[in-house]
């Protein structure tokens, strides 16, 4: 029997990268499979495709995470179409490097929006959700909240500040059977990341400074969000887990 059969699970921002690799894995386990999207339905439609052509079941919902109606379509229609919510994957995020002087008020909010109000409220849906039963909750952080690095100051904190709702959160929903936990990943080969100005200089870089001698793909990320939702983790919570061949 898979890890996850009869389990339904959220994915945030699933309709490519890192999300769509993550609700891939997930539908295989044997978990019924929610792919939220934000702008792309083609993606996400087509991620969810690839999860029914192989026998699983997964719906795409449309909903913008730093907007709380939106998270609560959200929910809405996964218990709609699958009866429950066991588990959820915080991955939607956004990124833009910029240095200290050229970050302005716009940049500065769609990340905290994003990556911290979106994080923050999502969980607080997955937690009202998951009722008695309790589930899990997988945030998608990074290793940049552990070492910041030039230019990265915003989207850093934005990360660490996932650390901390992890950490806090942990504490509080424990005692409702409810586990929280972050991954870290490094450099990962994404659609994103090879549209990134600069991914070219960068990758070499991140390479010679990744132990394993490569950067991340984004299997690596999901096979891990996989045992984090499963049973088999079942006795861990509030632990920063970082996925990234040892990049730190």
């Amino acid at each position: 029997m898979a890890r996850l059969e009869g389990k339904v699970a959220i994915v945030t921002g699933a309709s490519k990268g890192i999300g769509a690799a993550i609700a891939e894995k997930l539908a295989e386990e044997g978990a019924a499979t929610v792919v939220n999207y934000a702008t792309s339905d083609a993606d996400a439609q087509n991620v969810v495709s690839r999860i029914t052509a192989r026998g699983g079941r997964a719906t795409a919902v449309k909903a913008d995470v730093s907007k709380l109606a939106d998270i609560r379509r959200l929910f809405d229609s996964a218990v709609t179409e699958f009866g429950k919510v066991d588990v959820l994957v915080n991955n939607a995020g956004v990124y833009e490097p910029r240095p200290l002087e050229a970050v302005d008020e716009h940049n500065f909010d769609w990340q905290f929006d994003v990556n911290v109000k979106g994080v923050y409220f999502v969980a607080q849906a997955a937690a009202q959700a998951f009722g008695e039963r309790g589930g899990s909750i997988v945030n998608i952080s990074s290793v940049a909240s552990l070492s910041p690095r030039a230019n990265l100051s915003v989207y850093s904190a934005t990360k660490a500040a996932v650390d901390a709702f992890t950490q806090s959160l942990a504490w509080e929903l424990g005692p409702k059977k409810i586990l929280v936990n972050s991954i870290l990943p490094g450099a990962t080969e994404t659609e994103g990341f090879a549209a990134m100005a600069g991914s070219a200089e960068m990758k070499p870089n991140a390479i010679s400074q990744t132990p394993l001698g490569r950067i991340g793909v984004p299997r690596d990320i999901a096979n891990v969000v996989a045992f984090l939702a499963s049973d088999d983790a079942a006795w861990i919570t509030g632990q920063m887990i970082p996925v990234s061949g040892g990049f730190r």
